[in-house]
């Protein structure tokens, strides 16, 4: 029986664009054991692709950031031997970037205000899906 050939997947024809990994640990406290074990699966996935490996530190939840957290985060993965490619991007740093993003989204009539608090949100019944309910609150504006 000759081997069979495999048919080309959604995309053939396309260039295969590099395998790109991410870690983006929060720093509101020391990297634990379960983040740990997501940088791991992460790096080596990404090693296993012949891809990047990308840090980029979840800062942008003030209230919940510790000072010094980063730093100890990034202390801890060089400590365990992880070895990034590129910066390290920190969201804080790309509130441009954000800005343009959200009005590319305002011109195109894809984004609308909302005064929902999380709180408010997060109490909504669940979906299907496990999801929240969005109440439509502010679907006509605010």
């Amino acid at each position: 029986m000759p081997p069979s050939i495999p048919s080309p997947g959604p995309g053939a024809g396309q260039p295969v664009r590099p395998y790109i990994g991410r870690f983006a640990p929060s720093p509101s406290g020391a990297l634990h054991f379960g983040s740990l074990v997501a940088a791991v699966g992460s790096f080596l996935d990404a090693r296993a692709h012949d891809g990047r490996w990308l840090l980029r530190i979840e800062d942008v939840d003030t209230p919940r950031t510790v000072p010094g957290a980063a730093a100890g985060i990034l202390a801890t993965l060089e400590r365990f031997g992880f070895e990034w490619d590129g910066a390290i991007v920190r969201q804080s740093e790309r509130g441009e970037a954000y800005a343009a993003a959200l009005e590319r989204l305002r011109a195109a009539g894809l984004a609308y205000p909302c005064a929902c608090t999380r709180r408010e949100l997060a109490d909504q019944p669940l979906a299907r899906d496990g999801s929240r309910r969005y109440p439509g609150t502010c679907r006509d504006g605010l």
